[in-house]
């Protein structure tokens, strides 16, 4: 499949989480055109079995390659774990970047040698995620707190209300009593809580995510095959498996405007 520089780059999640890191694509690499599917009508993945996350992947990876897509983002931890190997025996020659937990930097940021770890049940009881865990948390304790009906919230643009509050601090507390000095944020849909996390947490505490690490990968391999844009960038445009009219209510909250919605009926 022939790909030239001005060719827009896809990215996707199991719904708004991946905004977070379309919004670190887009302050690193301005000048790419970015495409985004929001798998809505199938959300949560963390509940779902990896063949069944495996086929949407596949699914939404043929889509953007009939939109001449020259690069695929997978901006959810719980794909990535179930599709990511998948995907790149598919398509050897396309650049593919994945997520994973940032365990390799929290590990080196503790200075109490204590790290939480907020994120899906999917993500936490994933041997990708053990394998992490064996690579590079040898030295320190590894503190994981599984988050249901955290993503379901956010779905909603809820990031304030006094439920999600609640819910927010019943998985926060334990990572504060066990002396977490580092706390992962283990899921694209928790950068949007930040703002939240820290009124409940010290200042001294580090928050990690790797929306910004999947942008500088995104860009070096783009780099790599002489595919960094140089043009001006067309609008994002967003499609949808769930409903257009929620996604496009959500996207002033979590992205900035509301562009064009589609919905994706594959």
């Amino acid at each position: 499949m022939a790909r030239d520089s001005d060719a827009p780059v896809g990215v996707f999640d199991s719904g708004v989480g991946g905004l977070s890191v379309l919004g670190e694509i887009h302050q690193l690499l301005p000048n790419e055109s970015l495409l985004y599917v929001a798998d809505c009508g199938h959300i949560p993945y963390g509940e779902k079995t990896p063949e069944f996350i495996r086929q949407r992947c596949v699914t939404i990876a043929e889509f953007f390659r009939e939109q001449g897509a020259k690069a695929l983002v997978i901006a959810c931890n719980t794909a990535t774990v179930a599709g990511v190997a998948d995907l790149r025996e598919r398509y050897p020659d396309w650049p593919l970047v994945g997520m994973e937990p940032a365990v390799k930097p929290a590990a080196a940021a503790t200075q109490s040698g204590v790290v939480g770890v907020l994120a899906t049940t999917g993500t936490l009881q994933s041997a990708k995620f053990a394998a992490l865990l064996d690579r590079f948390a040898t030295d320190v304790q590894v503190i994981t707190q599984p988050c249901p009906g955290l993503v379901e919230l956010i779905e909603t643009g809820d990031l304030v209300s006094p439920v999600i509050r609640q819910l927010l601090w019943r998985y926060v507390e334990p990572l504060l009593e066990a002396r977490c000095d580092t706390i992962i944020l283990g899921c694209t849909h928790y950068p949007f809580l930040k703002p939240l996390l820290r009124e409940m947490i010290p200042s001294s505490i580090t928050l990690i995510d790797t929306g910004a690490a999947v942008a500088r990968q995104l860009g070096r391999l783009l780099n790599q095959r002489d595919l960094l844009s140089t043009s001006r960038p067309v609008e994002a445009q967003f499609w949808t498996s769930g409903n257009p009219e929620n996604f496009r209510n959500i996207l002033p909250v979590l992205w900035k405007k509301s562009d064009s919605v589609r919905f994706f009926g594959s």
